[in-house]
């Protein structure tokens, strides 16, 4: 069923074109010439100092978006994350500060790949933990719902975060590691807006909560149908 999800979100989305920002990385984040890989703490000599993040040049107010996290190597050490941050999420630590980075304040919503989610400081267990080399983890963020819902290799792990679409700020995808010479590619970029008759069925959903009430409504059986089914 998850798998079947991913497919409807492929063909029901258009495609995206962002690409990791290189003037909102830390100096520890190399990227590729087309800004779709990033390299984590490539300098063998100084190593990792820290926490390293980078985020997309691309933010998002509305809409759902849906993007893959290719790992390219093995994770390993104290932290590689993706998930999503305001603008004043920090992207970058040092003096040996090695933390889970994406979710450290209240600025960001990170996955780890120890199978923890991180906000504002705190973390809870979401999902097994990913080690292997070429994981791909799905990111959806659905900004009409408010949620953030994260994938492993295709496989629904459920909401991890609500209430995304009260924060006022538009959001950036974003990856982090405190691990040297990990290597992370944004693969599959999508996105959907609703129509003005979607948003609407969405607002009478939000308001209408019950599907008793929403059957009272003076609206055609096809539109509560539809309401309903949201």
């Amino acid at each position: 069923m998850e798998i079947g999800l991913i497919q409807e979100i492929r063909n029901n989305f258009w495609q995206d074109n962002w690409v990791w920002d290189a003037d909102n990385k830390s100096p520890e984040v190399m990227l590729s010439r087309d800004s779709n890989e990033a390299y984590f703490h490539v300098d063998l000599v100084t190593g990792s100092l820290g926490a390293a993040g980078v985020r997309g040049n691309k933010g998002f107010v509305d809409g759902e978006h849906y993007w893959e996290i290719n790992t390219l190597e093995p994770m390993y050490g104290t932290s590689v994350m993706m998930g999503v941050g305001t603008s004043n999420a920090l992207l970058h630590t040092d003096n040996y500060n090695f933390i889970d980075l994406i979710g450290m304040d209240a600025e960001s919503w990170g996955l780890s790949y120890r199978g923890e989610i991180w906000h504002n400081g705190k973390c809870t267990k979401y999902c097994q933990p990913f080690y292997e080399a070429n994981t791909v983890i799905g990111c959806h963020l659905n900004l009409y719902a408010g949620t953030l819902t994260f994938y492993k290799n295709g496989v629904n792990q459920g909401v991890a975060f609500m209430g995304l679409n009260k924060i006022g700020q538009s959001l950036y995808p974003v990856i982090s590691s405190t691990a040297c010479e990990i290597e992370m590619e944004v693969g599959i970029r999508l996105c959907r807006y609703l129509t003005l008759e979607e948003k609407c069925c969405y607002t009478v959903k939000k308001n209408v909560p019950v599907d008793e009430d929403i059957d009272k409504l003076p609206l055609p059986s096809c539109i509560k149908e539809q309401i309903k089914a949201i």
